[in-house]
């Protein structure tokens, strides 16, 4: 019954990123691959859900409170005016709320415009809801958004724009002036934005998040999702939402009704408890994440990967390898970078030195200037405990010292975690 299946499964691949990980499982190396925390979730938030499922709360269930904890705080930090009872949708994760959102506004033949490199569901999503997706190539090393290439991409197919800023895989955070490009080709053809902010604390250095929405003339077209899953470590609890105009978010709500119904019921109300986390907590959160990403680019760069970047946000660094690299001392070859030698490396870097990342390549879709930049990166999570980190550095010490220099090129400095708070 294979034959059977519709045409979009048939074209979805496993994740790689899923796969990756697995491959770690197996031979128990440190997985750098997933973008999840592999360290506690705070202890205010999980006594929450705790005492919430042993008071029975478990059924279907919609807590207005998170709406109206989410309405004040899009006033406090975007000077948004939204109305808790009508422009806001709880979603499992934020996930279901981006296939919600593009199932409510996208029609057969549609276009919607992302930009490359992208996180891999958006394009799934889009394909099934038989809309189109147009990819708009960023430009690297920085990975800035190339005006005319943007505005070239739009046709009288073009129904909406995806954003994700904070940026996964890149960790770029879009600019004021960037976003005031979007803002404006968006008005000019009439289309909407749905936003992807689920890394909207984690932030460094003199960057910060804005939403799309918050630009004249872009609230009542733009979908905001988010979720708990990277700001309270809970990326398992699957608890996030849309935020939309209310007629928009009502389309939203009843696609959501029909494909999950409800929200987990305990985590719905830890939610009200997490969202009201005093503001100690978000510091302490870009303190400690910008230690985790100082350290891994040190050690990234100590093996020879190319950080031509330096993550402005979110939890990831895509590092360049090298235009060759020596992957093993049996035969000494060096290998052109290619297609299948990226695949090879990340597969070897799990075998060889026990520690697992993804390959960039599961992330473009686009080639730019002749070249794929697809088989040039590596995008390695850092949202990892002390310890993981400092076992993944061993590790890649202990294959470097091995083969008697650098895996990669460059040089071999010992890895001290520094504290976190």
């Amino acid at each position: 019954m294979e034959r059977r299946l519709s045409a979009v499964s048939r074209r979805s691949a496993p994740s790689p990123i899923q796969q990756l990980s697995h491959l770690a499982q197996r031979v128990g190396a440190v997985n750098l691959a997933e973008g999840f925390p592999d360290f506690p979730a705070p202890p205010h938030v999980k006594a929450a859900a705790a005492t919430a499922i042993a008071a029975d709360l478990n059924q279907y269930r919609h807590v207005q409170g998170i709406c109206d904890i989410l309405a004040n705080t899009m006033k406090r930090d975007h000077g948004l005016d939204v109305d808790p009872l009508t422009d806001f949708v709880i979603c499992c994760g934020q996930s279901e709320a981006f296939a919600a959102a593009i199932f409510a506004i996208i029609d057969q033949g549609d276009e919607v415009l992302l930009f490359d490199p992208a996180y891999e569901t958006y394009e799934t999503c889009i394909e099934l809801a038989r809309g189109v997706p147009v990819y708009v190539p960023l430009d690297p090393p920085s990975w800035t958004l190339n005006e005319d290439n943007f505005l070239k991409s739009f046709s009288s197919r073009t129904k909406a724009v995806v954003l994700n800023s904070p940026h996964n895989p890149t960790g770029k955070v879009f600019s004021k002036e960037e976003l005031l490009i979007i803002s404006q080709a968006c008005q000019k053809m009439d289309c909407f934005a749905i936003t992807d902010e689920v890394y909207e604390y984690i932030t460094y250095d003199a960057n910060k998040h804005i939403s799309l929405a918050s630009l004249p003339g872009m609230q009542e077209r733009t979908i905001i999702t988010s979720s708990l899953s990277k700001t309270y470590s809970v990326t398992g609890w699957r608890l996030g939402w849309a935020c939309a105009a209310a007629s928009i978010a009502s389309a939203i709500r009843n696609i959501h009704i029909k494909l999950t119904d409800s929200a987990p019921a305990p985590f719905q109300e830890a939610a009200l408890v997490a969202l009201t986390s005093t503001a100690d907590y978000y510091t302490s959160l870009k303190k400690d994440y910008e230690v985790k990403r100082d350290f891994i680019l040190q050690l990234l760069k100590d093996f020879g990967f190319k950080i031509s970047f330096k993550p402005q946000g979110s939890v990831f660094v895509f590092a360049e390898l090298p235009k060759s690299c020596q992957l093993s001392d049996e035969d000494c070859c060096v290998l052109p970078l290619s297609q299948d030698f990226q695949i090879e490396f990340v597969t070897k870097l799990i075998n060889d030195a026990g520690v697992a990342a993804v390959p960039g390549r599961g992330f473009f879709h686009k080639t730019c200037d002749g070249e794929s930049y697809r088989h040039r990166y590596v995008r390695f999570a850092f949202c990892k405990g002390d310890d993981t980190l400092k076992a993944a550095a061993m590790k890649m010490k202990k294959l470097a010292s091995r083969q008697g220099e650098p895996w990669l090129t460059g040089r071999q400095e010992d890895q001290t975690m520094p504290a976190s708070n």
